[in-house]
């Protein structure tokens, strides 16, 4: 386990670098750290601006190189998003470093997160979650859920459940001005809020309990759509009350 002085040295050391590259013109201090929150279980988040489209891949390249030399990575994975690349790297001490890289012209905050080290940034263009697609997945994972329920896929079946209830946990925290994103705003939700989805929970995978708490888990969404969508909520009212009926 990395201690919080071990991951501060890196992170200077990386903005030193990143301060004598020459192709880097910006960069900041992204998560929990650029607000202050940062805990004994934070990772480090960095976002980088590059002078060119062209040099993108090398600088890529080339931290990516510095990552696994002179810091022992043991794996990376990319998350793309519009035009930036998170490169997210697992160090031994199991400290998760994220690297954000993205042209200049584009670089900017995309959260209130982020807080400018050195360079430029543009203006900041924060990106809400659209309540809409998160309930067309809400009631996409509950269409399949039911099926998994009625061809005995037990396994897929809890999966879909916990999709459903992640997914209406998701609008209860765009309601109250939580983050939607990966649960992280779930922990902060009134306990009358989460408390009828703990009922939702598989406790064993047998078809009654999975026919509980598929019935639990779509009462839940449905009380919670109305919150953020009225017209959308009055449009899926009979189709959610005829799935929650629904004989499995």
């Amino acid at each position: 386990m990395f201690t919080p002085e071990e991951r501060s040295c890196l992170r200077s050391s990386l903005l030193e670098l990143a301060h004598n590259d020459e192709r880097i013109t910006g960069a900041a201090i992204t998560g929990s750290a650029a607000a202050s929150r940062e805990d004994p279980w934070s990772d480090i988040g960095l976002a980088f601006g590059v002078d060119t489209a062209a040099n993108l891949s090398s600088v890529l390249s080339d931290w990516t190189a510095h990552m696994y030399a002179q810091h022992r990575a043991l794996h990376h994975l990319d998350v793309t998003s519009g035009a930036w690349t998170y490169r997210v790297f697992l160090l031994p001490s199991t400290l998760q470093v994220d690297l954000a890289f993205v042209v200049d012209t584009e670089f900017r905050a995309l959260a209130p997160t982020f807080r400018l080290m050195f360079g430029k940034a543009n203006e900041p263009r924060h990106v809400s979650p659209v309540p809409e697609a998160i309930i067309g997945l809400a009631w996409l994972y509950a269409l399949h859920a039911r099926t998994c329920i009625a061809r005995r896929k037990l396994w897929q079946a809890e999966y879909m459940i916990s999709g459903v209830r992640d997914n209406a946990l998701a609008l209860a925290c765009i309601r109250h001005g939580l983050s939607s994103v990966h649960g992280r705003g779930i922990d902060l939700l009134p306990g009358e809020v989460t408390a009828p989805f703990q009922d939702s929970l598989v406790r064993q995978l047998d078809t009654n309990e999975l026919s509980r708490a598929f019935r639990a888990v779509i009462h839940g969404l449905a009380q919670e759509i109305p919150n953020v969508d009225q017209d959308l909520a009055t449009r899926l009212r009979e189709v959610l009350t005829a799935l929650s009926e629904c004989p499995l």
